[in-house]
């Protein structure tokens, strides 16, 4: 077990037993050039939609592909796998792009690589992708959070040079647990407080109690921010910034909310020791493959 190294400088000191201030980010948000006009906000906002990136025959093919993995009895053994906590149905399957040939070609295409380089800058390569499935009258959502923050502590990312894309295979309402982020709110860091427990990754990614704001916060943020949602057809996408505060209610609706989660990291920023947990969490959520796409 490998302790993280005291002696390095942290600009985002998270996890700590008092409560720190907010940390205004000094990182760029754009380190390319943008070549797609549904990313000219990306800078001031934090995040972009990009409409109708897969076709509808493309969002019919996916659906069918990632509805068989969850059909698979072996699959649901897999540590992979993430069962919801109080309904026994599958959240979440992580490094789908190893289970899927499909989403495996789709990664590394132009459309979907291609609106990382622009923002990040350089070659870039995956640090995790899933599947997340949010079934209808029984999905659970997820609390407001900076993916940033626990990629930080847990898994030793330097800096907040990662995007995320969540390509929708459902239609999102604004009723069906579609996700809420916070524009502007890229631009501050959020400390959390509480030591990292042991294997954390076993209870977050179920749910998340460790690496969230305190309300206080999230009433701060969205004072300061507001809020919006991320609504739309099948087929459209959401691409934001690592350190944006986001999250979603639970769906209590009939109608399914599942995406497609690509988390594209710049080859210029790779991990590191975690910066406060004990030891990395496994490479299925976070790889440690830096190999470009």
């Amino acid at each position: 077990m490998s302790l993280p190294d005291t002696t390095r400088i942290d600009r985002y000191p998270t996890r700590t037993a008092e409560p720190l201030p907010h940390v205004e980010r000094t990182d760029r948000t754009v380190w390319g050039e943008i070549g797609t006009p549904a990313l000219s906000n990306f800078d001031a906002d934090g995040f972009a939609v990009v409409n109708r990136l897969l076709d509808p025959d493309e969002v019919t093919d996916f659906a069918i592909a990632i509805d068989r993995l969850t059909r698979e009895p072996e699959l649901r053994l897999d540590d992979r796998v993430i069962i919801e906590k109080s309904s026994n149905t599958v959240r979440s399957i992580f490094e789908v792009h190893k289970l899927s040939p499909m989403i495996a070609d789709l990664v590394r295409e132009s459309r979907v690589a291609g609106l990382a380089r622009q923002i990040l800058g350089s070659e870039v390569y995956l640090h995790q992708t899933r599947i997340n499935y949010m079934p209808g009258m029984k999905g659970t959502g997820f609390y407001w959070h900076s993916d940033f923050e626990t990629w930080h502590a847990e898994d030793g990312m330097p800096a907040p040079r990662a995007v995320s894309l969540s390509i929708a295979l459902t239609d999102n309402y604004p009723y069906n647990g579609s996700l809420m982020v916070m524009p502007g709110s890229h631009r501050t860091f959020v400390p959390c407080q509480g030591e990292t427990p042991a294997d954390n990754y076993q209870n977050s990614l179920r749910e998340q109690q460790i690496g969230v704001p305190s309300p206080a916060d999230i009433a701060d943020l969205a004072g300061k921010y507001g809020i919006t949602q991320f609504t739309g057809p099948a087929g459209s996408a959401l691409l934001f910034d690592s350190n944006i505060m986001h999250g979603s209610s639970n769906n209590i609706t009939p109608y399914p909310r599942s995406n497609i989660f690509l988390v594209f990291n710049s080859v210029e920023n790779t991990l590191v020791d975690p910066y406060a947990a004990a030891s990395p969490r496994p490479t299925y959520i976070a790889s440690r493959d830096f190999t470009p796409l």
